[in-house]
């Protein structure tokens, strides 16, 4: 889900719809999407605004919107330089509040500092720091996602081998940040209780190119049995090409289908789930992000926080756990393990 541009500033939010294509070589201050006496200001860093980060963002704007709150916004573009700069421009404008999701969980902890010492409320979204403490992340269970995606794996390999064993690519992602490490350690904790199953992991830090080099690396080498993707908004677009040109983007019918598993449930992924080729996806409640807003009110009015569940009748998401950690507080929402039994849920992201 990152990739490595130039970046320019993210344009005013009511031209949401055109951000993805929108480029300038020149710096551009963040703009707020316009509203009547808006009582709260959000000042909003998103690592990118590609797949799920789109939806991230997409989802804050409605929250912050139903609350009466506007948002500034900036795209960071992948750089956690520009993000840096980004967020400080947000202290001089002098928002209420900063939301960002960090393109590096380390290096945020700098630009953490500086926000502080202005007071004003920092959060985080889909990623947590590593090394400071906010007032609070709201990501998705990113181990339970791991976990989910090895247990389907692992019953898939059983299945067909009557034990658990296999060669299982590991497409991970950028391991600068917690999500990255989270969903390998979910996965590890599963498989690496069977020795048959080995498993090959490759860094790819989300980005095409390197993804692509990965798996023909190992797969021009190496016969493999399954592709756990750290990221099938990232992957699935790459993989399912490149099995294709080898001759082996066989669906699940055929014996020789390689299993691919994986984490977010992007549109495209659901699809080839419907069409044989993905077998399982760790959906994440990308549209649920913005409920963030609830605890920055909470805060924001000096209310409370209290550690639990947190539960909300018919969400995916639910139930939730807030937990205090040495990051801050930690909501972390439920994720859904999606296969063919279930894909065509209207409730997934990827199907909104």
């Amino acid at each position: 889900m990152v990739r490595k541009t130039t970046l320019p500033f993210v344009i005013g939010l009511l031209l949401l719809v055109g951000l993805a294509a929108c480029g300038n070589d020149g710096k551009q201050k963040p703009t707020a999407a316009p509203t009547e006496n808006p009582a709260y200001v959000i000042g909003y860093s998103a690592p990118e605004l590609i797949a799920g980060q789109r939806g991230i963002m997409e989802a804050l704007v409605r929250h912050a919107e139903g609350m009466g709150w506007s948002v500034q916004a900036a795209n960071a573009n992948s750089d956690p330089a520009t993000q840096a700069e980004q967020i400080e421009y947000f202290i001089s404008s002098g928002v209420d509040v900063v939301v960002a999701v960090p393109v590096d969980s380390q290096r945020i902890c700098e630009t953490v500092e500086k926000v502080q010492q202005a007071h004003i409320p920092f959060y985080t979204i889909d990623r947590a720091p590593i090394g400071c403490s906010i007032n609070m992340t709201v990501l998705s269970d990113n181990f339970m996602a791991g976990q989910q995606s090895g247990e389907e794996l692992v019953r898939l390999l059983t299945a067909r081998y009557g034990r658990p064993s296999g060669k299982v690519l590991e497409l991970q992602g950028d391991l600068r940040q917690n999500v990255a490490l989270e969903r390998g350690g979910g996965f590890h904790v599963v498989v690496d209780e069977y020795p048959a199953i080995e498993v090959i992991s490759r860094p790819t830090e989300w980005q095409p190119d390197q993804i692509d080099m990965a798996t023909r690396e190992v797969l021009n080498d190496t016969p493999v049995d399954a592709i756990y993707l750290h990221s099938d908004c990232a992957g699935v677009p790459v993989v399912l090409p490149i099995l294709s040109q080898m001759g082996k983007e066989l669906p699940r019918t055929s014996d020789d289908h390689i299993f691919i598993v994986g984490v977010d449930g992007c549109a495209e992924t659901l699809q080839a789930i419907r069409d044989g080729f993905v077998d399982q996806a760790s959906g994440q409640p990308i549209s649920d992000f913005g409920i963030i807003v609830r605890w920055i009110d909470l805060e924001r009015q000096g209310q409370p926080i209290e550690a639990g569940p947190v539960i909300e009748a018919g969400a995916l998401w639910s139930p939730a756990m807030l937990e205090q950690s040495d990051t801050g507080w930690q909501l972390f929402l439920a994720t859904a393990s999606i296969t063919p039994a279930n894909v065509d849920d209207p409730g997934l992201w990827g199907n909104q």
